[in-house]
């Protein structure tokens, strides 16, 4: 399935400064749909190249990380469950900076 990820507000530091990926998730066996949650353990094991704790706590983001997919707020369409599309577009923006 082909997807694009974006990452912002400093979470594209994880992954070697790029912040948008074009990426095609294979669906795992058996499966006939991907979810968020496929999607974030397919994503901690493939695209975030140092420190996952920064981005993920347990199987979900950490608090303080906003995700949209298709520009909704994930918290919408039901987070960890929320199943996605060909060519959706899943946003990460960390909402936590220095000061």
């Amino acid at each position: 399935m082909q997807l694009t990820l974006e990452f912002g507000g400093g979470l594209e530091l994880l992954c070697d400064s790029v912040k948008m990926h074009n990426v095609n998730v294979d669906l795992e066996n058996g499966l006939e749909q991907l979810t968020m949650k496929d999607l974030l353990a397919w994503a901690r094991t493939n695209l975030i190249k140092e420190r996952p704790e920064m981005f993920m706590k347990g199987d979900t983001v950490r608090p303080g990380v906003l995700v949209l997919v298709n520009d909704c707020d994930w918290e919408l369409s039901g987070q960890l469950d929320t199943t996605l599309q060909e060519k959706d577009v899943v946003v990460f923006i960390s909402t936590l900076h220095g000061g």
